[in-house]
């Protein structure tokens, strides 16, 4: 009997790496990851002890492997759980909004440094110093300092995922992350894709935030990081 199709969007990481991210990914049959110097994100076929086995050969010692899963992971005894929460997968066209005076550039290498200091004041999610090379990233200077971004990450199918949504403390409540989050949405959409979002279950009010956007829980995923034992 054939298995039943599932949605590109069930297994996110998986998807992504063995379609339009696939020329990143290190790995094969059984086991998946983006470079680490890119993100943390790794995915298996399935949940057996042969893929296990071969995502434990793809990582060093000091790698971990974040993983977003439908159902809660069991890993085998090579690997320590560091973290097991859940997140909301979120879909949907984020309404556009503009702020007077506010210009929205688009960062690149050079603003890596102010991109990495950003996302390790504001903790978004996993940030390295190539993660912009996973897609376009926008932001917002005030006074020539990087105070909000919003960029884009995984690609599974015909959908891409925004991520790094975070505004600086000090310049919150000004609707920075609204409009950052209309123009990511906005070029998403212009290439013929649909964007989506992962948000921890706990962060309320960011769901919050984005339903007022226009988004909508699709799913509710397990977020399970994972380091090697030995």
């Amino acid at each position: 009997m054939t298995a039943p199709l599932t949605h590109p969007l069930d297994h996110p990481i998986w998807t992504a790496l063995t379609t339009r991210q696939q020329a990143l990914a290190e790995g094969g049959a059984l086991a998946r990851r983006y470079p680490p110097a890119i993100a943390p994100f790794a995915a298996m076929v399935d949940m057996s002890p042969q893929s296990f086995a071969a995502l434990h050969a793809l990582m060093s010692k000091s790698d971990m492997a974040v993983l977003f899963t439908p159902d809660p992971v069991t890993p085998t005894a090579e690997f320590k759980v560091l973290l097991a929460e859940t997140g909301e997968q979120m879909i949907g066209t984020l309404a556009e909004a503009s702020i007077r005076g506010v210009e929205i550039v688009t960062l690149g290498a050079d603003d890596v440094p102010e991109m990495l200091e950003l996302t390790e004041l504001t903790k978004p999610g996993p940030f390295s110093a190539r993660t912009h090379e996973l897609g376009t990233f926008l932001g917002i200077r005030i006074d020539g300092r990087l105070v909000a971004m919003a960029g884009e990450r995984m690609k599974p199918a015909n959908y891409t995922e925004i991520t790094a949504v975070c505004v600086h403390p000090s310049y919150r409540g000004r609707g920075y992350g609204q409009i950052l989050l209309g123009a990511i949405s906005r070029q998403i959409l212009a290439r013929g894709e649909l964007p989506f979002l992962h948000v921890f279950s706990s962060n309320t009010s960011a769901i919050a935030l984005y339903r007022r956007q226009g988004m909508e829980i699709r799913r509710r995923f397990h977020v399970t990081v994972l380091h090697r034992r030995k």
